[in-house]
């Protein structure tokens, strides 16, 4: 099979029920799209056994049905020996995903992203307007033409967030928080031992060490729901990951940083 051009992880916690639709869902669009060629990688990050089972199978439906297409888009299966977060989850599904891969990205389990979301964003690495950008990410930005269902706390929370992770790295995003965003391989591949982040800071640490390497990113508005279910605690973890800020500036300040890995040809 043709190397992927593109290896999304999907990182999975006791997503028995909402990740087999999910990977349904991806596997239709998969089929009704042959290019660009997409590796996914579902990370089980230590679920429960019943939730595992459930997981597993899923992705194992999905790639027969390609594999019976002889499609070139395919699923994979990694368990995490524990569960480690978000952000641990993603790390290891990069470590395994093909090494000839042009992009590497992460998406969330829960199906907010629709698949033909994701594959309208997987389309825009080989489009020549974005030909020159380091980084694609969703944005839950409000605008004509898109749609964006969620709660309003949750809202809020978010925007405040954004307001302080500004503050502190001048990352200029307007959601860094969105689940799902595609990465330059050749800028990804010398910054994995760096992160160190094992849940949502994640994003940010990412997106400051790509800040500092000159990394190109571009914001792009999705059509994004909430259906529930969210494993966020109110409250709780928004006082984690504002505190998780602070200490994740302070790591970065004191953190040297490898060459720049930008290639001179981005075509």
């Amino acid at each position: 099979m043709a190397a992927p051009s593109i290896s999304v992880v999907i990182p999975a916690y006791n997503e028995g029920q909402r990740l087999p639709r999910f990977v349904g869902a991806l596997t239709q669009v998969a089929l009704r799209q042959p290019t660009p060629r997409v590796e996914f990688l579902v990370v089980d990050d230590g679920s429960a056994p019943e939730h595992s089972t459930l997981q597993r199978d899923s992705v194992e439906q999905a790639q027969v049905q390609l594999s019976a297409a002889s499609s070139h888009h395919r699923f994979t299966y990694v368990a995490a020996p524990r569960n480690g977060g978000k952000g641990s989850a993603i790390r290891l599904g990069w470590r395994h995903a093909s090494t000839d891969s042009t992009w590497l990205a992460f998406l969330d389990a829960d199906g907010a992203i629709s698949a033909d979301e994701f594959f309208r964003l997987a389309r825009l690495t080989d489009a020549p307007e974005t030909q020159a950008m380091d980084v694609l990410a969703g944005s839950r930005i409000l605008m004509a033409g898109r749609r964006v269902v969620r709660n309003l706390g949750r809202h809020l929370q978010g925007r405040i967030f954004a307001t302080l992770t500004d503050m502190n790295f001048g990352l200029r995003f307007y959601d860094t928080q969105c689940g799902v965003k595609l990465i330059r391989a050749s800028m990804l591949h010398p910054l994995l031992d760096v992160l160190r982040e094992e849940r949502w800071l994640l994003d940010v640490e990412l997106l400051a060490l790509l800040k500092r390497q000159g990394a190109r990113c571009l914001e792009v508005p999705i059509d994004w729901e909430d259906f529930g279910g969210s494993k966020v605690v109110p409250g709780l973890d928004a006082a984690r990951m504002f505190w998780g800020l602070f200490k994740l500036r302070r790591r970065l300040d004191q953190l040297p940083l490898p060459a720049n890995p930008r290639p001179t040809d981005t075509r």
